[in-house]
């Protein structure tokens, strides 16, 4: 027993000795890291998130550097993505002595196009979330057409230089032996294809979504990227499977897979959604999970058939739902992750097999200007023609072809499959990336120089008969109806509103729109259908013979809201943009405002428009021209941000002002900037906090109230007129506010003399006169008589309006004449007398001009000089706002023609 003891002690004790005297490499990995240091740069199978880590943060950063610059140009973030992998690629940086060791080893190369893959297989299922078949059946004629064209004379041309490319190089390194007829396949399919995900980028940024041109484009794009898939999953089979057998069984088990997806699983899948409501309400966690699931099992089954695992996962993006906004909401759940981090690391992999130095031969050089010429021309005479046979104009069928040729995306994914598969080399496979991004680069210039927004309009013009093909305007049937000058001339009041509809602006927007409407019809007190014989009675107590619907005028006010979502780099709000008649359908916000106005004796029309935040002002511009509005109205928001959720009362952006004050200098309408102060509806209030009281209140238990309603339903209105078109208009406008019997008015003339105003320099107009002197006094004569002309037509309407006042106004409506040498101080006197007299009413308002009046000498005594809100809201509206009068304002701005009011 002792001898076994001591020899299991004599084993150990040696044992111990031999580990303590081995060399410190036989030691466990330091786990101090750079402490103990270790380098962060060298490779660890055991632990390869690590140089992973500094592989995609290179990458990332240097990507977005390169987009910055880029996009100033227009062009696409993958452009800046496969530029980054060349730089970093052997072409420049891996030139540098030690630069792959240390950074892109050969061993860590698995681990980056492991995460690269996932996240194309993700991408690839946004793409087929993307693509809306609707969109192509419902123009499937000219998308057939312009598809196939598309796509034949490209493939047909392909095949012709895949012929030499073939002979020439198929013998470089990094090649399997094929048959000629699989490589022509697939270079006529690499040719042939269209970057479908970067055209609805180009599209969208250049506005063309809503054209002939971009609705001919996209639905001829859904065809062809759905026809490139399926022929590039014919082309994979073959090269993977040696025998023609082999590759008819696995074409025939991918078609079987398909008609799998689109029927039961389809129809399985789609009732799952409804039935849990993710179709109605969004989808939920479990839902994404399981949209997900299919997404990886489609792409395990194609990868396992010999088709790429990319394949599946569009399938299952083709199959999910775009009812409800559900294609929208998924890709919202998971874009940014595929946009910021995945996609950067394939193509900057694209970059990274990419080698410039190869093309270093004249006939190399040859093939790359031959591929390139073909692609081009392919693709713009091919899609060209086609347009022109469906009726569309020549420069309209050049810009339909010179957008079918932009690669991008897609185009740099079959690349890599064909570098995958062996089919092209390094070198063939560096040409056709300068393909792809010579071709995707061009598009948005050349696009720009055939199509430009100038000839958008007058073909628009053109094709609505306003104009004739050299420009000169045509007489049309518009000129005799209510738009027409002569009847503009009789009438001057708002029949056509719009109003930009933002979420926190809706309740002082609503009342704004029911006092516009007039009274509401006499309410009739309806009688069952099965009850003929009874009477039916008014509330006024009057009885009738019959039912009556409740009388409305032959013209009501005809409202168009318009709400402005800002257009960002996400694939989701492109998404957006495509579905905008949809998501127009869906909006809450346009929803709530059109059953609010139809109830308030008001004809309404909504739209959502998806725009960069830089084309809010051309958006609304464009809308009043196209809806022929009399008035625009626009709310100021509290916060000063274009954002209507989350904007705290403190924000000082001043992206508001901007967008306001571009819409004022660009619109030709007349406008009106509301500024909300309780008119029909809650200010904004600081959030409240949470204090240190001896009762132990807390925030759960001291909750606002049940607001009352409101018993008093009235509303008056302070309008200070000084003269100036803005004035007039508004004055115009006031009145018209009138017939609703709800609302008093107080309007006060401030007569200002004229010789109050300040001197100014003289405007020389003529030749220079000797003796400044006699100029002086001559300038200072015509512009004295140009006020006493310009007064005296403010008291003319103003007087001409007070006498032709109807007599059920007269009681409600009052004039006050004021002559002062102090408006600003007289106005804000006025405005504290006449505002909140009435607390418990609707709220109060007060109109104001928004014109710079020449003769107030005191207008830079109050409120803030200088201030963006001046510069915008104007002189008066800014002194009552900062004065204090707790009342909301209407700024009124006139338009180019004073007639429409």
């Amino acid at each position: 027993m002792s001898t076994t003891v001591s020899s299991i002690l004599t084993r150990t004790v040696t044992a111990a000795s031999t580990a303590a005297s081995a060399s410190p490499s036989d030691r466990a990995t330091p786990q101090g890291g750079v402490i103990e240091g270790a380098n962060p740069s060298h490779y660890d199978s055991k632990n390869p998130i690590i140089l992973f880590i500094i592989q995609a943060g290179i990458i990332i950063i240097f990507c977005r550097l390169l987009h910055y610059p880029l996009s100033k140009l227009r062009q696409p973030r993958v452009i800046a993505e496969v530029i980054g992998g060349i730089i970093l690629g052997p072409s420049v940086l891996m030139r540098i002595p030690g630069f792959q060791q240390a950074i892109f080893p050969a061993a860590s190369m698995p681990n980056l196009s492991l995460v690269a893959n996932i996240g194309l297989i993700l991408f690839l299922f946004l793409v087929g979330l993307e693509v809306n078949m609707r969109m192509f059946l419902s123009n499937w004629k000219v998308a057939l057409s312009v598809g196939l064209a598309g796509m034949l004379l490209p493939f047909g041309l392909g095949c012709g230089i895949a012929y030499g490319l073939y002979h020439q190089f198929r013998n470089d390194p990094g090649t399997v032996p094929i048959q000629f007829g699989v490589y022509m396949l697939f270079i006529g399919t690499a040719l042939s294809i269209t970057a479908f995900p970067v055209l609805c980028r180009i599209l969208t940024e250049l506005k063309l979504l809503s054209t002939s041109v971009g609705v001919t484009v996209l639905a001829a794009g859904v065809g062809n990227d759905v026809t490139g898939w399926i022929l590039l999953a014919l082309c994979v089979a073959l090269v993977n499977n040696g025998s023609g057998i082999a590759a008819l069984y696995v074409f025939l088990a991918c078609i079987g897979w398909i008609l799998f997806l689109c029927y039961p699983v389809r129809i399985a899948f789609h009732w799952i959604l409804r039935r849990n409501g993710s179709l109605q309400n969004g989808p939920s966690q479990s839902m994404i999970c399981l949209t997900i699931l299919l997404c990886l099992t489609s792409s395990w089954f194609t990868g396992i058939i010999g088709v790429h695992p990319i394949f599946g996962a569009f399938l299952v993006g083709l199959i999910c739902p775009h009812e409800g906004g559900f294609a929208i909401k998924v890709t919202e759940k998971i874009e940014d992750l595929v946009s910021v981090l995945f996609l950067p690391l394939y193509f900057a992999l694209s970059g990274l097999s990419t080698n410039i130095g190869l093309l270093n031969d004249g006939i190399t050089w040859a093939y790359v200007i031959g591929v390139i010429a073909i692609a081009f021309a392919g693709k713009i005479v091919g899609g060209t023609l086609a347009a022109r046979a469906c009726k569309l104009v020549w420069r309209e069928s050049f810009t339909i072809g010179v957008l079918m040729s932009c690669k991008g995306l897609v185009e740099l994914i079959v690349l890599n499959i064909g570098l995958q598969a062996k089919i092209l080399s390094t070198r063939t496979f560096t040409m056709f990336v300068v393909m792809a991004l010579v071709t995707t680069v061009s598009t948005t210039p050349l696009t720009l120089a055939l199509y430009p927004p100038w000839y958008q309009k007058k073909l628009e013009a053109w094709k609505r008969g306003e104009i004739d093909w050299d420009g000169n305007r045509l007489s049309t049937d518009r000129d005799s109806t209510p738009e027409g000058t002569i009847e503009k001339l009789k009438n001057t009041q708002v029949r056509r509103l719009l109003v930009y509809l933002r979420l926190d602006s809706l309740p002082s927007l609503f009342t704004f729109i029911s006092l516009l409407g007039g009274d509401n019809a006499a309410v009739v007190t309806k009688v069952h259908r099965s009850k003929p014989g009874l009477a039916s009675v008014a509330e006024n107590g009057d009885s009738s013979t019959k039912s009556e619907t409740p009388h409305i005028g032959k013209r009501p006010l005809e409202v168009h809201g318009i709400r402005i979502v800002e257009l960002t780099e996400r694939t989701s709000s492109v998404m957006k943009v495509s579905e905008a008649d949809e998501y127009s359908y869906r909006d809450p916000v346009v929803n709530a405002f059109r059953t609010f106005a139809q109830l308030n004796n008001v004809a309404v029309s909504g739209e959502v428009s998806i725009v960069p935040v830089d084309s809010f002002a051309e958006t609304i511009s464009t809308s009043a021209q196209e809806n022929h509005s009399d008035l625009v109205l626009i709310p100021w928001s509290e916060s000063n941000t274009i954002s209507e959720l989350y904007a705290s009362k403190d924000s000082s952006s001043g992206i508001q002002d901007s967008f306001i004050q571009k819409t004022l200098e660009s619109t030709t309408r007349n406008t009106a900037i509301f500024y909300n102060r309780g008119f029909g509806g809650p200010m904004m209030h600081e959030p409240r906090t949470l204090t240190r009281t001896t009762s132990g209140l807390s925030l759960r238990s001291n909750r606002d109230r049940p607001t009352a309603p409101i018993a008093d339903r009235s509303h008056h209105v302070y309008f200070p007129f000084f003269g100036g078109e803005d004035d007039r208009v508004a004055l115009r406008f006031v009145l018209q506010l009138a017939k609703n019997s709800n609302i008093t008015i107080t309007i006060v003339h401030f007569n200002m003399p004229v010789q109050s105003e300040p001197k100014t320099s003289p405007e020389v107009t003529g030749s220079p006169v000797t003796g400044g002197e006699s100029a002086l006094t001559i300038s200072q004569r015509q512009d004295t008589e140009t006020l006493y002309a310009v007064a005296a037509r403010d008291a003319a309407l103003l007087h001409t309006l007070r006498d032709s006042l109807p007599s059920d106004q007269t009681s409600r409506v009052v004039f006050v004449d004021v002559a002062t040498t102090t408006p600003i101080a007289d106005c804000l006197t006025h405005a504290r007398q006449e505002i909140g007299q009435s607390p418990k009413n609707a709220g109060d308002l007060i109109v104001v001009g928004r014109g710079r009046h020449a003769r107030m000498i005191d207008m830079e005594q109050y409120g803030t000089v200088g201030s963006e809100m001046r510069k915008t809201l104007g002189v008066v509206a800014e002194s009552i706002i900062s004065g204090g009068v707790r009342g909301s304002v209407l700024v009124m701005q006139a338009g180019a023609q004073e007639v429409t009011m």
